[in-house]
Parts: structure tokens; sequence; C-alpha cells
């Protein structure tokens, strides 16, 4: 059923049908699945993840947590080393067993489209109310409600991160290394400095592609082992400019499927900009609320990088599904690039 009447200017709402809850995603399917596959040539396997307890404390996300685990318990026994044997028994195993409290947008991660929406006058009706990707509805859609205990439950019945993982996530990947032009300062990347790096490296992008972006954040990140400087980071890599037009119009025709990035957030969020409307993520907005266009981050690229760059490739197979977690809205990952 058609939950709009008026789509936002320059959004694919309803291209994939009124319910698609995949976006650009759609694009990755099975000829994009064999351009990956032509692309393993020496069965090299990268895994392109942090560890899940970096980048450490919560400078990055005042609002995201490291993981803390715990074993689990029945009956007042935790079972970490637990031993199953008894007098009557005669049993020799040794169990341990164990759970864990995950923020889940904390470190390598994927964005489901329910992650970032907008208020937009979908009803046409002179009132802008909360919308996500495809028209979907705040609090019919993508749920928070309050328990009798004090706390909250979330749920996106629509978007969630688990239709990315029911399709799967794997096709052809292509590396644009943004250290090899630009270095490992900070740099804001707008379609000018874009189009420059894609002929510095001599890089082609074809609709259905998932672009995967280096630009080093993740890599001082991991050399600061759980001890994150938010001043050093700030200067650290290339962002995208989503308040470059050209950009995001770049990003519309290019057809890409989803875009993965080494840094924390893709775009450029220091923008203090007083004179800026009326958006604090406007890449987020446009990928995720116009396109349907996934977006991951704080992916690690240095292996791979080298790797390619040494066998003059930039094209590999990527295999990064999300959790298949109903209700969630993003999700840790572990991609896997196969050369």
């Amino acid at each position: 059923m058609k939950r709009w009447i008026q789509r936002p200017t320059g959004s694919n709402w309803g291209d994939y049908g009124d319910d698609d809850q995949l976006g650009r995603a759609n694009l990755i399917g099975k000829a994009q699945v064999l351009k990956g596959i032509d692309e393993v040539r020496a069965g090299e396997v990268f895994c392109l993840s942090l560890p899940l307890d970096l980048p450490g404390g919560n400078i990055l996300n005042p609002r995201r947590h490291p993981p803390r685990l715990s074993p689990t318990s029945l009956g007042g026994d935790e079972y970490l080393n637990f031993p199953l044997a008894n007098v009557h028994s005669g049993w020799k195993d040794v169990i341990s067993d164990d759970q864990v409290i995950l923020s889940l947008q904390y470190s390598t991660q994927w964005d489901s489209l329910a992650h970032v929406g907008a208020l937009f006058d979908a009803d046409n009706d002179g009132k802008a109310e909360r919308r996500y990707y495809n028209g979907y509805r705040a609090g019919v859609d993508v749920q928070h409600e309050s328990e009798p205990s004090g706390k909250s439950h979330s749920h996106a019945a629509r978007l969630g991160v688990d239709q990315m993982a029911m399709h799967g996530m794997q096709g052809r990947g292509v590396l644009v290394d943004l250290i090899r032009v630009f270095g490992h300062r900070r740099t804001v990347i707008g379609l000018e400095e874009w189009q420059h790096a894609l002929r510095e490296l001599d890089v082609e992008i074809e609709p259905g592609d998932m672009l995967v972006i280096r630009t080093g954040f993740a890599e001082v990140l991991q050399e600061m082992e759980g001890n994150p400087d938010a001043d050093a980071l700030r200067q650290t890599g290339a962002v995208l400019d989503g308040r470059d037009s050209g950009l995001l119009e770049w990003i519309s025709s290019s057809g890409v499927a989803a875009i993965c990035a080494d840094n924390y957030a893709v775009e450029n969020i220091d923008d203090d900009n007083a004179e800026a409307c009326c958006l604090k993520l406007p890449l987020h907005h446009h990928c995720l609320f116009k396109l349907g266009l996934p977006l991951a981050e704080l992916w690690y690229l240095r292996e791979l990088a080298d790797w390619l760059h040494t066998h003059g490739r930039y094209r590999f197979l990527l295999t990064a599904p999300p959790l298949r977690l109903p209700g969630a809205i993003g999700s840790p990952v572990t991609p896997i690039a196969t050369v």
C-alpha cells in the first residue's frame, strides 16, 4: 500500500515497489554476485572489521558504549568454566557460555534504512511528519515503546537491518583509496575532489557496485589501542561533503548500491557553518532517506588496499551481511573481501 502522496525531490521512493524495504540494495542481484566472483583470482581473504571493542570508550559517540561480555546463568550458577559433573552423573564436561550487551553501531557496522529519516510532508496536507525511506512512518513502522518497568523497547518493523541480512549483501566491491591521493590529513571531499581522485586512481564504478572508501581513519583509531584522541581524529582522513549538491547528484546517478567507509559517519559531521540549513547529516539524508542507499562505517581496509595496489587492482568480491536481528536499526558486521 502506498504510504505517500508526494515524495522528496530527487528521491527514488516507489521505484522498486510501494512496499520496498531494500532501496538501492535491489541493484545487488545475481549478475552483481557473478561480477564479484569474477574478481576472485588469488583466493586471498581479508577481514575488513575492526575488533568490535574499538574505538574504546564513547568519545566518538556518547550514546554508544563498548560491548560487555558476561556468562549466561541459570539458578544462580554462572556458566563460565562450569563443570556439568556431579556425584551422580559421572559427566566430565566443562561448559562456558556467554552473552553480550552491545551498541549495534559502536564499531564496524551497517546503518539500516531506518537509521535516519526526516520531517517531511508525505501526505501533502501541509504538515510535516516523521518519515523514513519509501514513506515508512515513525511510531508505526519504526516503533518506540515504554515498558511498565521504565525501560524502552525499539523495533523497526519495516526497514530493519534484517532485510539486508536476508538479501545477503554480497557482490562486487570497488575500493577508492583516498589516502593515495590526499594522504592521511583531514580533507573535505566535494565533487571536484572526488572526480580528481577517480581520475588519479583510474577507478571505474558501475551501477550495482558497493563503493568502499579508504581514508585511514580506522587505521589511526586502531593504533590508539582503545584510547581514542578526539582532537587527533578530527584531523584525520577524508570525509565526504554532504552539502555539495554535485557530489550528491553523482551518488544518485552512479547507481552504487552501498557506500562503505573506514571513517566515522562517512560524511563531514564537524561542519559548524551556521548558515547550513537544515540538516545535520545531509549525506545520510540523501542516501538513507531519499535513495534507500545503505551506509557502512568504521571498516578496516589497510591490508586489502595494500594488496590491491601491489597487484594493480581495485575490485574484489565483497561479502558483508549484517546480523539477521529482526527489528534492529543497525548491525555490527565482519566484512570479508576475497581477491
